[in-house]
């Protein structure tokens, strides 16, 4: 059945394919620019800890340990073997987030201290 904006139900953004199984945890590395990779490889190293990161969502939040707002952080640049934790200290690098290049997410985030908890490692499957 077809509408006047030219879709129909075949095109429904809602239609889900049965057939398609996505990895979980999904870690890709996100293509940047190079004059974005640049510009954060350029950036010194700084301090924080982990504030949240939630595996299933893919994103979590860095608390920069010389204060400041919260810093985005996505799966795809975390680095190392293990998830996250809130507390775990960590180093990395700011990357100015486009299209203002207003506001700094974490890249390059490594993991530096672990917190006491038990850590799961990418390829073991959630609790």
């Amino acid at each position: 059945m077809s509408n006047d904006y030219g879709f129909n139900n075949d095109d429904s953004p809602n239609k889900t394919n049965s057939h398609l199984q996505l990895p979980s945890p999904i870690i890709t590395r996100r293509n940047r620019t190079a004059s974005t990779s640049e510009r954060a490889l350029g950036n010194p190293l700084e301090s924080g800890k982990i504030k949240s990161f939630c595996r299933e969502r893919g994103h979590g939040f860095v608390t920069p340990e010389k204060g400041g707002d919260d810093l985005f952080v996505h799966i795809s640049d975390i680095e190392g073997e293990f998830v996250p934790l809130p507390g775990d200290e960590v180093i990395y690098r700011l990357c100015p987030i486009p299209p203002k290049f207003e506001k700094n997410q974490a890249v390059h985030v490594r993991i530096v201290h672990l917190t006491p908890e038990k850590h799961l490692k990418w390829d073991e499957p959630p609790l």
